[in-house]
């Protein structure tokens, strides 16, 4: 979201940091500020709500704006509402410290609680100042030294955060740290720049260094020194940027999967576009006739990992809407246990890249018994796409992260469309329930968007959970298979053991495995089934474990059992896994990052698997 440039050196900062923000705006925003020290020691500040357009505009370019040394930043509204007054860059009340954040500071009530009883003003709604200006009281109070000030600063604060700082008594100077937030820096000759993300800096210097979590770096007359929480000067080797196309694609964030999983919105309007014309789903491009809808006595869906779990909520749904036996096959069974399919079957099989090994074998193995298959596959032209009688497109594009999110999330709504569209034709649903379900399908980016936006609640809790041995994920229906695929987002890139189980299933065995601290995960979207769920999770919680529940706005009793909640919103209770997913993808992501592994490539893993 929001974005961090900074500069200090011989050249004019003010049109430095407008290139560098301007390369930020994908990372999207509503104000943007800069802040720029002048040959007398002064500090300008301009902010503009608005595009960065609007602020060129005030500054003219950066012209009217002097001075070597800045920093800049584009603000996405968390605390506060987008306008002048909460755009960044924040000052300390006397201007002795300026500075911009991105990231959210979870306890910034109890710092401006603290602040204010001691003399200082807040003119801003937002966590930033109060970070600002507890750093300009630990100064003042350690005898101005802005590293112990600063370190101060991050052992009392708790959340995320990018901070670039500069204070009045060290001109030429920029002062940083980190945590969770990304934050690069980069040196060429004379200047110094630091920025969220290369793409900022990179027409300047392709030398840059990653300043790691709980450090501080200090750009000073061309040089980067860098120090630890304890306040002792650390050495960090600087990379060299040989940039490819790859490596452009992240787009600014940390990871591809967080791209990825931010770009879950854009790959369900697009799935949909390609399938909904005029309020109707058109499957006219996949050959499969009304008649053959109609007389299909059963359907299998074969799938591997995530795939398979689109499946699981594909059987509820198709059952549900269209009243067709739907069984899910794992593709590395089916394949080996000449499976009985009926006549009028129809074989599904779903594949991002569409050349998994197993899932390519069961499309051969349902033709060999001169069964109608389709396929549901992310690459054009891939060997399911022409092995398979007909073909269902996703539109996610490319997939970098091994962990897969937005392939995943484009597989669930080409199920739905497939359970809507079949419940039409065979006459399970009249006109006024088909418009209702398409009119919702179409809900789901704003909806998805909504919980991105919460994404540090998550964030927060996740970074406590990353010394954690098990978690249990238990839901039951839909939410059951919601559960099957957050456990493995959690397992495969963060390495700690977790499992889903239906919940009526723990007294069956698994609840002897619940123990003091044990996390257990409770999904409870589906109204039907959400005591039952509830009462499951209770039971858990008497034998020491330590519960988060995933439900829909308005279930707000959970509060009263979970120990932490988190929400999304509501819609057609088919349709939920494509909500409740998206934290579960967030929470294995930041557990992963706490513990600083790769996300993008963990161990052992490919992102296709072609072979057995």
């Amino acid at each position: 979201m929001c974005g961090i440039v900074g500069y200090t050196g011989t050249d004019a900062a003010a049109p430095i940091l407008l290139e560098g923000l301007s390369k930020l705006e994908y990372r999207g925003y509503d104000s943007a500020g800069l802040a720029v020290r002048n040959e007398d020691g002064e500090i300008s500040v301009v902010k503009a709500k608005g595009r960065l357009h609007v602020l060129a505009e005030k500054t003219d370019d950066g012209r009217a704006v002097k001075g070597t040394c800045g920093i800049g930043h584009t603000r996405w509204a968390t605390h506060g509402e987008p306008s002048e007054g909460n755009a960044h860059p924040h000052c300390s009340d006397d201007g002795n410290v300026v500075g911009v954040h991105n990231g959210i500071i979870e306890n910034y009530q109890e710092i401006k609680d603290k602040l204010i009883k001691n003399g200082y003003q807040f003119h801003s709604e937002t966590d930033t100042e109060a970070a600002i200006k507890l750093i300009d009281y630990y100064y003042k109070k350690y005898f101005g030294n802005p590293i112990d000030a600063i370190n101060r600063m991050m052992v009392r604060v708790r959340g995320s955060y990018a901070l670039a700082l500069m204070f009045k008594d060290y001109p030429g100077e920029i002062y940083v740290a980190r945590k969770d937030s990304p934050m690069i820096i980069g040196k060429e000759g004379n200047g110094c720049y630091l920025a969220s993300d290369v793409p900022a800096i990179l027409k300047y210097t392709r030398t840059v260094y990653y300043i790691g979590n709980l450090e501080i770096g200090r750009l000073a007359n061309g040089e980067v020194t860098f120090f630890n929480l304890d306040g002792d000067e650390i050495e960090i080797e600087p990379t060299e940027i040989t940039w490819n196309a790859e490596a452009a694609e992240k787009g600014g964030f940390e990871h591809y999967m967080m791209k990825e999983i931010h770009e879950q919105p854009e790959a369900i309007n697009n799935t949909l576009n390609a399938y909904i014309k005029d309020g109707k789903i058109d499957f006219s491009e996949i050959n499969l006739t009304d008649e053959e809808i109609k007389n299909l006595d059963n359907i299998y869906i074969t799938a591997c990992g995530s795939a398979y779990h689109a499946g699981v909520v594909g059987q509820y749904v198709i059952e549900d809407l269209a009243k067709i036996p739907v069984r899910v096959e794992l593709a590395s069974e089916f394949r080996y246990r000449d499976p009985l399919l009926s006549k009028n079957s129809l074989v599904i099989a779903i594949s991002q890249s569409g050349e998994t090994a197993d899932t390519l074998a069961a499309i051969r193995e349902a033709k060999s018994k001169e069964r109608k298959t389709l396929g549901i596959v992310n690459v054009v032209g891939s060997s399911i796409a022409r092995e398979a009688d007909n073909v269902l497109y996703t539109y996610a594009g490319p997939e970098i992260s091994v962990a897969t999110t937005k392939a995943y999330s484009a597989q669930l709504v080409s199920v739905y469309c497939i359970a809507i569209h079949f419940a039409y034709v065979r006459g399970e649903i009249d006109e006024a329930k088909y418009s209702e379900l398409v009119e919702e399908l179409k809900t789901l980016p704003a909806k998805i968007e909504k919980i991105l936006d919460d994404k540090e609640r998550i964030q927060w809790f996740a970074a406590k959970q990353s010394s954690l041995k098990d978690i249990f994920f238990i839901g039951r229906g839909i939410d059951y298979a919601i559960s099957m695929e957050g456990s493995l987002k959690m397992k495969e890139i963060s390495y700690i053991h977790s499992e889903a189980y239906a919940a009526g299933e723990l007294k069956h065995g698994t609840i002897s495995l619940v123990e003091n601290g044990t996390l257990l995960i409770g999904v409870l979207t589906q109204n039907k089934l959400y005591e039952k769920t509830v009462s499951n999770m209770v039971e858990c919680k008497a034998r020491g474990a330590y519960l988060m529940g995933l439900t829909t706005y308005g279930n707000y009793d959970i509060e009263d059992r979970a120990d932490f909640v988190t929400y999304v919103p509501k819609t057609d209770e088919h349709f939920t896994a494509s909500l409740a997913i998206i934290p579960l993808q967030l929470m294995s992501y930041y557990v992963s990052v706490a513990k600083g592994l790769d996300v993008d490539k963990p161990r052992n893993l490919a992102k296709s698997v072609t072979v057995e």
